[in-house]
C-alpha cells in the first residue's frame, strides 16, 4: 500500500531563522510538500526557502490579496484561513492537508505517514492534540536539547483535580494550564468539495463543521512561550490583536473557576509583572518541581526536536 501524501500549509510572520527551522523539521518527517505564505513578503525568508523543491514560498503582497479576494483582511487569523483554503483547492496532488503555525511541531510516535494510513477511509478530518512547551529559563538541571511540555489533561472532575495537583496557585484557572488553545490542529482529506479552513477545524460546503477523530499516536508541540522576556515582548500584541482577544474568548460559567486569558493576563499585569511573573514560574517554568508533578501523574512530554541540525541539513547555504 502506497503510504499517504501529505503536506503543511501555513501562514507566517516570524524570523527567517525560526521559519527555515519549522520547514526542515517537517521536511524531515516526510512532508511532500510544505506552503509558506509570507505574510510581511520576507525578501530574505523566501530567497532562502525558494531552492527547495518541496517548499511552495508565497509572497503575500498586494497582489496577491487582490488576485484572491480582492483586498487584504485586517486580521491576520483571517489571513491565515483565508490561505489555507485557497492552497487546499491547489493541493489536490496531496492525500492530506495539514493548517499550522510556525511554533507548532508535529510530533507522531512512529510516523505522520503511518498515522494518516490508519485512519478509516470516510475520514474528512484528523486532529491532533497539543501539548504545550515549557520554558527552560536559567534551569541548569535540565537537558538543554530536549523540548518538555505538558500534555492536555482530559476534562470534568478528573481534570481539575490534576490541575490542582499540577499548579497549586493557578489550577482551575486555564483548561489542562494551557496558556494557548487546547482543542489542537487539524489535517484535512483533500478532494472533499467546498472546503473551508478554520483555524482549529474546517467546513464544507460554508456551514458544516466536518467531523473529525482525535490521532492516538501523534500530538502537536506547540512552543507558545519562548521564554519570559520573549513573552513580555509579544503580551500588549496578543492582548490587543493576537490569540488573547477578549473577542476571541469563550463565554464562561462564572461558576467555573475558569478566567477568560484576556481578563487574567489584563489582571495580572495591572500593577507590573510581578504577579504574571509568578503565573509563569507555576504554569509555563519546568521547574524540577513541575516535571516531577507531571512525569508522576503521565502528563510530561519529551522531544528531541533538533531544530538547528535539521535546518543545517536542509539548507546548508544559509548564513
Amino acid at each position: 500500500m502506497t503510504p499517504p501524501r501529505w503536506g503543511v500549509v501555513s501562514t507566517i510572520k516570524a524570523p527567517t531563522e525560526d521559519v527555515l527551522q519549522f520547514v526542515a523539521y517537517h521536511l524531515d518527517l516526510g512532508a511532500a510538500e510544505i506552503a509558506v505564505f509570507l505574510d510581511d513578503s520576507n525578501k530574505r525568508t523566501a530567497k532562502a526557502l525558494s531552492g527547495h523543491p518541496n517548499v511552495k514560498v508565497i509572497s503575500t503582497d498586494l497582489d496577491h490579496w487582490k488576485s484572491t479576494m480582492g483586498r487584504r483582511p485586517v486580521k491576520h487569523q483571517v489571513r491565515q484561513v483565508r490561505n489555507a483554503s485557497y492552497y487546499y483547492r491547489r493541493a489536490k496532488h496531496l492525500d492530506w492537508l495539514c493548517h499550522i503555525d510556525v511554533d507548532e511541531f508535529l510530533c507522531p510516535e512512529h510516523s505522520v505517514a503511518d498515522s494518516l494510513a490508519a485512519c478509516p477511509d470516510d475520514l474528512p478530518v484528523s486532529r491532533v492534540r497539543p501539548t504545550e512547551s515549557l520554558c527552560i529559563d536559567g534551569l541548569t538541571d535540565i537537558d538543554p536539547s530536549t523540548t518538555y511540555c505538558k500534555a492536555r489533561l482530559p476534562g470534568g472532575p478528573e481534570g481539575r483535580a490534576l490541575e490542582q495537583k499540577l499548579y497549586p496557585h493557578f489550577g482551575g484557572v486555564l483548561k489542562s494550564g494551557f496558556v494557548s488553545h487546547v482543542v489542537g490542529k487539524i489535517f484535512v482529506r483533500t478532494g472533499l468539495s467546498d472546503v473551508k479552513f478554520g483555524i482549529h477545524r474546517a467546513f464544507e460546503n460554508k456551514s458544516d463543521d466536518l467531523n473529525d477523530m482525535v490521532s492516538a499516536d501523534m500530538e502537536l508541540c506547540h512552543r507558545h512561550i519562548e521564554n519570559w522576556e520573549k513573552w513580555l515582548q509579544v503580551m500588549a500584541f496578543r492582548l490587543e490583536r493576537g490569540s488573547y482577544r477578549s473577542d476571541l474568548e469563550q463565554t464562561l460559567d462564572p461558576l467555573s473557576g475558569r478566567i477568560q486569558r484576556h481578563k487574567l493576563f489584563t489582571s495580572l499585569t495591572e500593577d507590573g509583572t510581578g504577579d504574571l511573573r509568578a503565573f509563569f514560574e507555576e504554569v509555563c517554568l519546568a521547574t524540577p518541581r513541575l516535571r516531577a508533578a507531571l512525569q508522576e501523574t503521565g502528563y510530561l512530554r519529551k522531544y528531541r526536536l533538533d531544530l538547528g541540525a535539521k535546518q543545517q541539513r536542509y539548507f546548508p547555504d544559509f548564513v
